[in-house]
C-alpha cells in the first residue's frame, strides 16, 4: 500500500474552482465569477485548483488575481503547487460589490 501525500485539512471546508481542462481564455470569466460570488457571500478565502503540471493555466491564473480588485493576496499551497489560495477582501467589499460591476481587462 503506497503512503498518500499529506492533504492539508482546511483545504477541503473552503470554496474550490477546478480549472482542470480549461483554457486559457475561459478561465479569465471562471475566475471572475467564482470570486464575485465567494464575495457576495462573505467568504474570506477560497482556493482555485489549476494544476502543476501545465504552467500556462498556473501562470494565467497569477495574472488574473493580480489584476482582481477583489482580491487581497493569494499564493501557492505549501503543499502542494497546483492549488492557489485567495484571499478575498473584506467589509468593504461586501458593501461595494452589490453596486459594482467588475471589468475584465
Amino acid at each position: 500500500m503506497k503512503n498518500k501525500p499529506f492533504e492539508d485539512p482546511f483545504l477541503k471546508i473552503l470554496p474550490k474552482l477546478d480549472l482542470h481542462g480549461e483554457t486559457r481564455d475561459t478561465i479569465k470569466f471562471l475566475i471572475y465569477d467564482f470570486l464575485k460570488v465567494q464575495t457576495l457571500l462573505g467568504k474570506d478565502k477560497v482556493t482555485i485548483v489549476h494544476g502543476r503540471h501545465s504552467k500556462i493555466l498556473k501562470e494565467e491564473t497569477k495574472d488574473i488575481l493580480k489584476r482582481c480588485p477583489m482580491v487581497e493576496k493569494f499564493y501557492l499551497d505549501s503543499f502542494n503547487d497546483g492549488i492557489t489560495i485567495v484571499e478575498l477582501k473584506k467589509n468593504e467589499q461586501k458593501s461595494s460589490s452589490k453596486n459594482k460591476t467588475f471589468m475584465i481587462k
